[in-house]
């Protein structure tokens, strides 16, 4: 019901924009999607009726469909669902190469994925 209100209320904000009854059970679906996506009807209204050609509208009904069509907004992402990277997707700081000073993202100071790791004291002592 909401939405064919907001339909029906286009008017008000210009003239043009009147649609008969049946258009208004028509295109209320589509105006029901928006504000399930969460946008207010102002919002909606806003979108709708943005830029409006100056000439004559010979179809309000068709250019509503349009742009409800056309201009609706995405989704919002669930809070509650995981991320698609998932949950281990931390970006690390950047940190600059022991052996050759490049830049590269880990968690703890050190040496690149190319340079080789230091010796370690069991390794030097074997050699």
């Amino acid at each position: 019901m909401e939405a064919r209100e907001l339909l029906a209320r286009l008017r008000l904000r210009d003239p043009r924009l009147t649609l008969s009854e049946r258009d208004t059970v028509r295109l209320a679906p589509a105006a029901a999607e928006w504000l399930e996506r969460g946008l207010a009807p102002s919002a909606v209204t806003a979108a709708l009726t943005r830029s409006l050609p100056t000439q004559t509208i010979h179809s309000p009904a068709a250019l509503l469909a349009h742009r409800l069509r056309e201009l609706l907004p995405p989704r919002l992402p669930d809070p509650r669902a995981p991320h698609p990277a998932g949950p281990d997707r931390t970006v690390h700081p950047l940190r600059t190469c022991d052996g050759c000073e490049r830049a590269f993202r880990s968690p703890t100071p050190g040496h690149c994925g190319s340079c080789a790791p230091p010796p370690t004291a069991g390794t030097a002592a074997a050699a």
